[in-house]
């Protein structure tokens, strides 16, 4: 695919279907002018767009059925079946509603009403690389309102194919570079997923939420665990996003921010919204000059939990020590 016909690939296109997984898949890794294109030989996984909105995604995701499994709106908005709402919900992203005080979350080109929004803009690529597994690193500036540098990042995505099953690994270092940096306590963060629609709960089709510890739909909110897997149909083949938390990830097990309406997010951080707890409270606080790190597994699955065994995918990448 050429660099000009990504545009027109990200407004519609039908996906191809599934390939045979009897072979070791070719993943490549291919800058365009948009961010990176990954392919499953040779046909599109994912894009790593480094603007949309205000900050990186990926998007469309393309799971094992060959079908996309989050979200299209905003950015392609002719589907009649996927709810208008919460824009800054753009498939795969990674932001937070208080950073010193400025909402990195609900900011969003369609979200005029946020008070102090934030953005966070693409600096460079370190590695773009194919293989059995691709990577991309990239280095990103997160800017306040006026325009001034909060705090930087680096994420680290590795893209790779089990049996059935697709995975990324999104790993991000949050650095103090400015000087200290607060993540706030609230439920508005951060590792996040907007589910395709036909897979939320409230669609009622047969979509279901289930967390490591067998609380499902409702009762996985505000919960910690080490994953939760959301599954539902996609025409009219059962799939699945479970989504992991790495053990060597800040504050392990982390609370879920996981909705029956399609969101599904990983946060750290909301713990007095999450436990109801004025006791409690969730903020972290990088002092000037570090870091901490967060760790995440995106599983791209076919069937159900117990069909994909998503808990003995989570024991085998728990091990996992790079």
């Amino acid at each position: 695919m050429t660099h000009r016909l990504i545009v027109p690939m990200l407004l519609g296109c039908l996906f191809s279907a599934a390939l045979s997984s009897s072979h070791a898949a070719e993943i490549t890794a291919e800058k365009t002018d948009q961010g990176v294109a990954v392919k499953i030989d040779g046909e599109l996984f994912t894009y790593y767009l480094t603007c949309s909105g205000s900050k990186p995604i990926l998007w469309p995701v393309i799971g094992p059925t060959g079908k996309p499994l989050t979200r299209a709106y905003p950015m392609h908005s002719d589907n009649a079946d996927e709810r208008q709402d919460h824009p800054h919900q753009r498939s795969v992203w990674f932001t937070h509603g208080d950073v010193n005080g400025i909402d990195f979350w609900g900011a969003d080109p369609n979200n005029p009403k946020i008070a102090k929004p934030g953005t966070t803009k693409h600096r460079k690529f370190v590695a773009v690389e194919s293989g059995p597994q691709a990577k991309v690193v990239a280095q990103n500036d997160w800017l306040g309102p006026d325009g001034k540098k909060v705090l930087e990042d680096e994420r680290r995505l590795t893209f790779g194919v089990d049996g059935d099953s697709r995975w990324i690994d999104y790993d991000i270092v949050l650095k103090a570079t400015e000087g200290p940096v607060t993540f706030g306590d609230t439920k508005e963060g951060a590792m996040g997923v907007r589910t395709a629609a036909s897979m939320k709960v409230d669609a009622k089709k047969g979509g279901h939420i289930v967390n490591a510890e067998g609380l499902t739909d409702k009762e996985a909110w505000g919960k910690r665990s080490a994953w939760v897997d959301y599954v539902g149909p996609v025409d009219g083949q059962t799939v699945g996003i479970a989504f992991m938390n790495h053990p060597s990830s800040t504050r392990f097990p982390t609370y879920w921010h996981v909705r029956t309406y399609g969101l599904f997010a990983a946060n750290p951080f909301g713990v007095s919204d999450f436990t109801q707890s004025k006791a409690e409270n969730g903020a972290l606080t990088i002092p000037a000059g570090e870091s901490v790190t967060l760790r995440y597994r995106i599983l791209l699955h076919k069937g159900d939990t117990k069909q994909a065994k998503v808990a003995e995918a989570f024991e085998s990448y728990a091990k996992q020590t790079d």
